[in-house]
């Protein structure tokens, strides 16, 4: 018999049919007493406030942001909340993140000029940074300058310009200002740029022609520049009015720029109870930053990890839920740039945090059209800790549409402010963008629950408000967090059967879908092996490889092997060279990774492609390859 059919066929066997009941992990009384205190409207006050800030890397608005989140949990009982710093000028590298200076704004306003008998004059305000933050583009220089406005199209093509005398003039432009500047201003000598740039495509894509997207210039861009940010609707109307050959003059007045100054990374910690396992610790992670408003992204997990600590200490106070054997941990950083600072300074760290909740947009009600998803790790990690988030979401899933259905429902967990209808939590493969692959990359090492709501029609843009926020949504995606770290917090290696048999009916779900495609049961199987093996390596602690530099090698505004490599561009696909690193462990041959790759991703992967990016990542020093001749 087939070795690997032999296995899913003991799968099958081993199934206790007792299990059907779904028994929550937790005892009926915690279940309670957790349901029973998160609060929406708690969490949602505090979005409310966060929303307020323009929270960029180091700046003036993200410090406020953090101080904020430490003053309550300080309030609510953990007397350990800090903010700590770690320098950020542009030199310093964290594992493969350059350390970006933070960025602040003074003033910043866009104006049309009108022709007057005494000259130029101000006629209408296109951008004020005191009134939409979002409308200067991340990482603008100061300048000031009074000049024509050149539609340039797209503005990332030579095509673009010819023909244009665009030096010193303000080039209108659909594509994001980092991409324009490229050419713009490096190549062309733009004065600055304004920046049309749509949203990231969703069904909704496009449809609203009043939306402000957060735009990004380079923050090591050769020559520093400004950009605004406008609407479509605007442009457009730009476009018709320069078509018809009409002159548009404007005047741009900047203040801002980078400085050296520091991440700021607020930690806390809830101490575990038992002397032998409170060295160990279960990591709550959010992001602090972002444009404002940002409210779903990601002001919602912020709070909401934050609801979850002032529950924790709360109800342990009270007597209601027993501390938890490990430390507890919650960390609110800069989106990946703070993880891969704070692992890096601090690589004690990521030994002792056996597992994490991520949490990164929570909170997004109908009107966003967000889906709550309960993401898996990576397929190169398996991890039983993604089935305990599973299992948690289920029973939410399962209590809140009973409710919504007008049954009976013990835990509806619903808040008087917010909605009423189902979770409807889906539970999804792995996806990237976001702390949690940070963790999960394997120089780290550490398994990741990653809770998101994806499609959100107004992600970063003006639009992302705390009125599209739910706040059901928030008390149930921290029920779902609370639930699965305490779980984590406790268990032992003699719970590991009871952690076997939850797992099993996950496993018959990912198995029949393997079943249905024949190219993948091999992996299957030794995914399934793995996720067995994982419960006991949960008590042993993270085994993250040795590589020469940890981090994945594009992180968030700097792309370590663009920046680093040289030689002729590799062919494999961006989207697997992240799982591609992870299988790669100095033993497995490159056509095992090629294999393990198309079963991952659906399609056959090159084995040539797999050794030409390895070889690439040995030549920079990522990784030791033999025959790769490493640089220099």
């Amino acid at each position: 018999m087939n070795k690997t059919l032999a296995f899913f066929i003991c799968l099958l066997l081993t199934v206790n049919p007792a299990y059907a009941n779904r028994d929550t992990l937790l005892p009926e009384t915690v279940i309670a007493a957790v349901a029973q205190e998160l609060s929406g409207e708690t969490a949602k006050r505090s979005l409310e406030y966060i929303a307020r800030h323009h929270r960029m890397r180091g700046s003036r608005g993200f410090r406020a942001a953090a101080e904020h989140i430490v003053e309550q949990l300080r309030a609510y009982g953990l007397t350990d909340a800090r903010i700590e710093q770690f320098p950020a000028d542009g030199k310093i590298f964290y594992g493969t993140q350059r350390s970006r200076p933070p960025w602040d704004a003074e003033f910043a306003e866009l104006w049309e000029l009108r022709e007057t008998s005494a000259g130029w004059a101000q006629n209408i305000r296109l951008a004020s940074w005191e009134a939409m933050p979002v409308s200067l583009a991340q990482d603008s220089e100061s300048g000031e300058v009074t000049t024509e406005l050149m539609d340039v199209g797209n503005g990332t093509s030579e095509r673009d310009y010819a023909g244009k005398d665009v030096r010193g003039k303000i080039v209108l432009a659909a594509a994001q200002p980092g991409l324009v500047a490229r050419l713009a201003v490096e190549r062309f000598g733009v004065a600055g740029i304004v920046s049309y740039a749509q949203n990231q495509r969703t069904a909704w894509w496009g449809e609203n022609e009043n939306l402000v997207r957060w735009g990004h210039l380079d923050t090591f861009a050769l020559k520093p520049t400004f950009a605004f940010m406008i609407s479509p609707k605007q442009a457009r109307n730009f476009q018709g009015r320069l078509a018809r050959g009409e002159k548009i003059k404007v005047h741009a007045t900047v203040r801002a720029g980078k400085h050296p100054g520091f991440y700021d990374v607020v930690t806390a910690a809830i101490p575990g109870a038992d002397p032998s396992l409170r060295g160990e610790e279960i990591a709550f992670s959010c992001h602090l930053d972002h444009q404002r408003p940002g409210a779903n992204d990601n002001a919602s997990g912020s709070v909401t990890i934050l609801e979850v600590a002032r529950a924790f200490s709360k109800l342990i106070r009270e007597g209601k839920i027993a501390r938890p054997a490990r430390t507890i941990r919650f960390i609110w950083p800069p989106e990946i740039e703070g993880t891969l600072a704070l692992l890096n300074a601090h690589p004690e760290l990521s030994s002792r945090i056996k597992a994490v909740i991520h949490m990164d947009m929570v909170g997004g009600g109908p009107e966003t059209k967000a889906i709550f998803h309960v993401t898996r790790g990576p397929a190169s990690l398996p991890s039983f800790i993604n089935d305990v988030a599973e299992h948690f979401a289920e029973f939410v899933n399962e209590q809140s549409s009973q409710f919504a259905k007008g049954a009976n429902a013990t835990y509806p967990m619903f808040a008087p402010e917010g909605g009423k209808e189902a979770l409807q939590a889906e539970m999804a493969e792995f996806s990237m963008g976001s702390d949690h692959q940070i963790y999960s990359d394997s120089s780290i090492g550490v398994p990741a629950i990653y809770l998101n709501d994806w499609p959100d029609r107004y992600i970063h843009t003006n639009r992302d408000v705390p009125a599209n926020i739910d706040s059901t949504k928030l008390a149930r995606a921290a029920f779902i967090a609370a639930a699965s770290g305490y779980v984590l917090s406790r268990i032992t290696p003699a719970d590991s059967p009871a952690i076997q048999e939850m797992m099993q009916p996950f496993a018959l779900e990912r198995t029949a879908r393997a079943m249905r495609s024949r190219k993948t049961i091999d992996f299957a199987a030794w995914y399934e092996r793995g996720m067995k093996d994982s419960v006991a390596r949960f008590f042993t602690g993270p085994q993250p490889l040795k590589r020469l530099v940890r981090g994945p090698t594009a992180a968030f505004g700097y792309d370590f092997f663009a920046a680093h490599y040289k030689g002729a561009p590799v062919r494999l696909n961006p989207a697997y060279q992240y799982e591609a690193l992870n299988l790669w462990n100095g033993k497995r041959s490159d056509r095992e990774i090629a294999e393990m790759l198309s079963a991952i991703h659906g399609e056959s992967v090159a084995t040539a492609e797999v050794t030409e990016y390895l070889n690439a990542l040995g030549s920079i020093n990522v990784i030791r390859r033999a025959g790769s001749a490493p640089s220099k």
